[in-house]
């Protein structure tokens, strides 16, 4: 064979999608299309079969899905083949692996309703259309039951101990709330015809007022299935599964009703639409509104959804509407702040007074809950390290107890400067010989001070 005869070899990408080679002989053209161009179509033209392989996956159309599918893994294998940057290589490589799973899975699954169907005819039973229908049914029950089993970790199977007296001010929250949930089921007579109790209630405020903690208190007083969800817990990788997710959580609220969904950080789901948002987040929003608006349409549906989140202005409008009572958590008040130290301290040994407590709710204007609560785990643990800082202790008297007898004579730490005072460590003292040193409100106006500043 000649040099004029030589054979070129030209890819070309056909409107069917199928790579052939065209041999040309005495022509004075060259191969146009380099590396980079034919990868770039090749991942486009696997883009374009996966989405239609995802279409059908979510139609429940498994065997076309499973074909799709198969088609684009061969598609992403040559994007791989010509494609020389080495990052673009590793994103096309984990898609390539996260398809090859799920047509894996896809095969594994319609191998199974082969082989069923082949014993129900080897049983004599008749092939007709609804044998096909029956099989579907059977398969949508199994999808069910694996996404109630996921979503059977958000059911609170134990009741948090939590009174309406633990929740520190915050009167118009509880009575809204003991309004949507308690009365309902206490009175049922009371809510008739028009007079229907709130089927969305949204709690916002700044972070750390109690949102989640008067959440916990509805699920310890209400007498009904407490659903307590996440972002985490409704997000899938899989396309579609996400709204299913949804859906299923808000039949499995129907069928155990009276019930509640409790959504923490609501923003997280069901931010505000824009352009730039994915497909899937845009359709979990959107079943987030059909199953809301469902809700509260069902007279008789008994179903509370409860909101919480600390930026309202990031929501969707359309999810704002659905939460008809809108319940504003603000930082505490004085009498509030006063309320939360004596939970807080609780029983823990202090020398803490009213007058001091009320001292040091008037230090803390602005603080949250949450705030307050590290400050007095902070005061609190001054007598432990107390105890491991002091290098002297000295005897007192032990106090008395009803049980058991202690020993008469206990170590508390004390000033190098007094007079008892015994040069010792806190590893000297017998585990049932120290005695606590109580905390002043002294410490709680210093560590209050720092916290300010900080």
């Amino acid at each position: 064979m000649t040099a004029a005869q030589s054979v070129r070899l030209r890819y070309e990408v056909c409107a069917r999608g199928i790579l052939h080679f065209d041999t040309t002989a005495d022509r004075g053209w060259s191969c146009a299309a380099s590396a980079r161009v034919l990868a770039i179509d090749f991942l486009n033209r696997a883009i374009d079969i996966v989405q239609r392989a995802i279409d059908e996956d979510v139609k429940h159309n498994y065997q076309e899905a499973y074909v799709q599918y198969q088609n684009s893994l061969d598609y992403f294998m040559m994007a791989i083949k010509y494609e020389k940057n080495e990052k673009l290589k590793q994103l096309i490589r984990a898609k390539f692996m996260e398809y090859l799973d799920r047509a894996e899975k896809l095969k594994e699954h319609l191998g199974q309703v082969a082989q069923a169907e082949g014993e129900t005819q080897g049983k004599g039973a008749s092939v007709s259309a609804s044998t096909g229908t029956k099989g579907e049914g059977e398969d949508l029950d199994a999808e069910t039951k694996k996404l109630r089993s996921g979503l059977s970790s958000v059911i609170l199977t134990e009741r948090p101990n939590v009174s309406w007296d633990d929740v520190a001010g915050l009167s118009t929250a509880k009575e809204a709330l003991k309004e949507a949930v308690i009365l309902p089921m206490k009175f049922p007579q009371l809510f008739t015809g028009k007079r229907k109790p709130w089927s969305g209630i949204l709690l916002y405020g700044p972070p750390g007022t109690g949102k989640s903690f008067l959440a916990k208190a509805v699920a310890t007083q209400s007498n009904s299935t407490f659903f307590s969800v996440s972002s985490s817990d409704l997000v899938s990788k899989w396309m579609g599964e996400s709204e299913r997710l949804v859906k299923q959580l808000f039949a499995m609220a129907r069928e155990a009703r009276p019930s509640i969904i409790f959504i923490d950080e609501v923003d997280s789901l069901c931010g505000t639409r824009s352009e730039g948002e994915s497909e899937a987040s845009r359709r979990i929003k959107t079943e987030f509104l059909v199953q809301m608006n469902g809700v509260s349409n069902d007279d008789q549906n008994n179903v509370l959804v409860l909101g919480a989140t600390n930026i309202p202005w990031a929501l969707d409008t359309a999810i704002k509407r659905r939460f008809e009572k809108r319940v504003y958590i603000p930082l505490p008040e004085l009498d509030a702040r006063r309320r939360m130290f004596e939970l807080n301290i609780g029983s823990t040994p202090c020398q803490l007074s009213p007058k001091d407590l009320r001292l040091l709710a008037s230090e803390t204007e602005g603080y949250s809950g949450a705030d307050i609560a590290v400050l007095v785990r902070e005061a609190l643990m001054q007598p432990v390290r107390r105890v491991m800082n002091a290098t002297h202790f000295k005897r007192v008297a032990a106090p008395s107890t009803e049980g058991g007898a202690p020993p008469a004579i206990q170590y508390t730490p004390c000033s190098p400067g007094d007079p008892d005072a015994l040069e010792m460590t806190w590893v000297d003292v017998g585990s049932d010989e120290l005695q606590e040193s109580l905390t002043a409100v002294q410490k709680h106006l210093a560590f209050t001070q720092e916290a300010g500043i900080e």
